[in-house]
């Protein structure tokens, strides 16, 4: 569609489950939060994975934009194609207006992808929902989630290793 005109490269939507959907407008605490988390994870993510943001994933149908992830290799090792849900270790939104969207489609699209890890950054709350064990049954979505609040830890795991912990109020804005 960027080829044919349609699309300029920079137009706010992205690609749900062959819907063209538009992107919601960022504003300043879904910025901050973005950035902690991404330095959260940084700081404690081992060799052989890197953390990316706001990028492009490919899955089955869909081409979502994560606000972060991590994602197994080297950014080098991505020139010729998008990192796909195999690659992908954790992923995570970061939902003010777009809770819905995110508890839903998003929801379903990286369960269907099977990625180990969800994460809603639920803004409006100051809380986090962690989406663990995605089903491979006929309705697509995660068969545990667990809620975090400011005080909380959350553990991280990579490849099912444990490799550190973050306090959820270091993550929120």
């Amino acid at each position: 569609m960027i080829q044919l005109g349609i699309l300029a490269e920079d137009d706010p939507v992205e690609l749900l489950e062959g819907w063209l959907v538009h992107k919601m407008p960022k504003n300043p605490a879904h910025r901050a939060a973005t950035k902690l988390i991404r330095s959260a994870l940084e700081a404690i993510i081992p060799p052989g994975w890197y953390v990316d943001a706001q990028e492009p994933i490919t899955l089955v149908d869909s081409e979502p934009e994560p606000d972060v992830m991590v994602v197994r290799g080297d950014t080098r090792d991505y020139l010729d194609r998008h990192p796909g849900g195999s690659d992908l270790a954790l992923v995570v939104e970061v939902a003010d207006s777009t809770l819905e969207r995110d508890r839903t489609f998003k929801k379903r699209l990286y369960a269907r992808a099977q990625i180990p890890v969800y994460w809603i950054v639920n803004l409006s709350a100051q809380c986090i929902e962690v989406y663990t064990q995605p089903t491979t049954v006929e309705e697509l979505t995660y068969q545990q989630q667990q809620n975090y609040g400011q005080s909380d830890q959350i553990s991280i795991a990579i490849a099912q290793q444990e490799i550190g912990s973050l306090t959820v109020s270091d993550l929120l804005p």
